[in-house]
């Protein structure tokens, strides 16, 4: 798998990301040095396992990335309060990051917020350093990244080998 750091130059004209292998609607942002990531539909234990496994992966083939998180396209938030803890400390015991890191959770819905704030909180004494946000500028101020960035909204090329097919 290539990691964030091997994709200097997303290739697309105008294009300042890339998708990643890896779930559906994940992007990498090089000259930013951050991955967004923002799922569809129904976010659930499943989904959950799916991004740590993810993570667990990346953090090993990669330089530390900052990452974003954006709750706002979700129809249906259907994890477990438990599973979330259970998530929350595996990241912490398995990150396998050498520094730190910053991820930013974005949902102006009360329960995806909701979400992002627990997580926040169980983060809170490990090296991954959470932010819930209900507002774009506030989370990019605080990844360091223009606003501009956060809304998601250029046209990613496609990563090598893939198809943008199964990420529209």
């Amino acid at each position: 798998m290539e990691s964030p750091a091997d994709s200097a130059n997303p290739g697309a004209a105008g294009a300042i990301s890339k998708y990643l292998p890896g779930p559906p609607f994940l992007r990498h942002y090089p000259a930013y040095e951050l991955v967004a990531w923002q799922p569809q539909g129904t976010l659930d234990d499943p989904k959950l396992d799916e991004i740590a496994e993810w993570l667990l992966v990346i953090e090993k083939a990669a330089r530390p990335f900052k990452r974003f998180v954006d709750f706002s396209r979700l129809t249906t938030v259907a994890i477990r309060t438990r599973h979330l803890f259970d998530f929350a400390r595996k990241r912490a015991e398995l990150f396998a990051g050498v520094a730190p890191v910053r991820t930013a959770l974005f949902c102006e819905d009360w329960v995806g917020y909701g979400i992002a704030c627990m997580y926040e909180s169980l983060m809170e004494t490990t090296p991954i350093e959470a932010g819930a946000f209900r507002d774009l500028a506030g989370a990019a101020e605080w990844l360091g990244v223009p606003v501009e960035v956060l809304t998601l909204k250029d046209q990613p090329a496609p990563h090598v080998g893939a198809t943008t097919a199964k990420h529209s």
